[in-house]
């Protein structure tokens, strides 16, 4: 092949591929096109999707209270139920000290309202009897979802009874317990009454709102570990005895069949 022909066959196989190239690049860009066209119904019926199951939950969180307003009446009955539920929940507890517990001890009622919206944020009302920690009958913490969609939260003021901020005498115990033994007690279960520095990420709220409030009853239930604990104990000591008693007859046995040998012995000898 000549050199001229050898430079033809050369131009020809670039052109074609630059020409399968621009072909390739315009399919792609075609799909890419339908893509976001397909896409597009897709978030359609996701947001079409979104605003059914709202409204069905609506229905629901309707339908639901009398029973919930029920079950605060039967709960009534029971001594120390919310205050047992709290102390049951693995991450609840996390938060109590000695002090929380023995004021929530006087904890009577615990309600959760979502707004009639749902999506706009709901409130936690706590309902005490008469204590020596505050004078509030009622403490609320309430979480809101603004159109923009930026949360926010306040709460009830508590009002502490002279020398008993509980808040206060969290912080001076870790500060002393800090430089003595570098042990911390955890913050007052009371201070979430004050917190509302990042309400979109509360926690504890959560916590309450979608784990204990849709059934107290199961961390109500949940066997006391130390009751536990002790009965497993108690069982290791009765097979322990039993153990030393098998031993004791064991010896025992063992003693009369010497005895018996002993005896054969000086027979034969005779």
């Amino acid at each position: 092949m000549s050199a001229s022909a050898a430079k033809v066959s050369k131009k020809e196989l670039n052109s074609n591929h630059d020409g399968a190239d621009e072909t390739s690049e315009k399919e792609q860009q075609e799909a890419i096109e339908h893509i976001d066209e397909v896409q597009n119904e897709i978030d359609r019926l996701n947001e079409q999707a979104s605003e059914e199951i709202l409204k069905v939950e609506q229905k629901y969180n309707k339908l639901r209270q009398p029973f919930f307003q029920k079950r605060s009446e039967l709960i009534a009955k029971i001594p120390n139920f919310w205050v047992t539920t709290f102390v049951n929940h693995p991450q609840v507890s996390a938060l109590l000290g000695e002090e929380d517990e023995e004021a929530l001890h006087y904890l009577s009622r615990v309600e959760v309202t979502e707004f009639e919206d749902i999506k706009s944020g709901y409130r936690i009302d706590f309902y005490f009897d008469e204590n020596p920690y505050f004078e509030n009958k009622l403490l609320s913490k309430e979480f809101h979802l603004n159109e923009s969609g930026d949360p926010s939260s306040k709460s009830t003021e508590i009002k502490w009874k002279s020398g008993k901020d509980l808040t206060k005498r969290s912080s001076q115990t870790q500060n002393k317990a800090g430089r003595k033994r570098q042990h911390e007690e955890p913050e007052s279960f009371f201070t979430w009454f004050t917190d509302h520095a990042d309400a979109g990420a509360d926690e504890l709220g959560e916590v309450i709102k979608d784990d204990i409030w849709p059934n107290p009853l199961q961390y109500y239930l949940v066997p006391d570990m130390d009751d536990e604990e002790g009965e497993d104990d108690d069982e290791d000591e009765e097979g322990l005895e039993d153990i030393d008693e098998e031993g004791d007859e064991d010896g025992e046995e063992d003693e009369e069949d010497d005895g018996e040998d002993g005896e054969d012995d000086e027979g034969e000898d005779d």
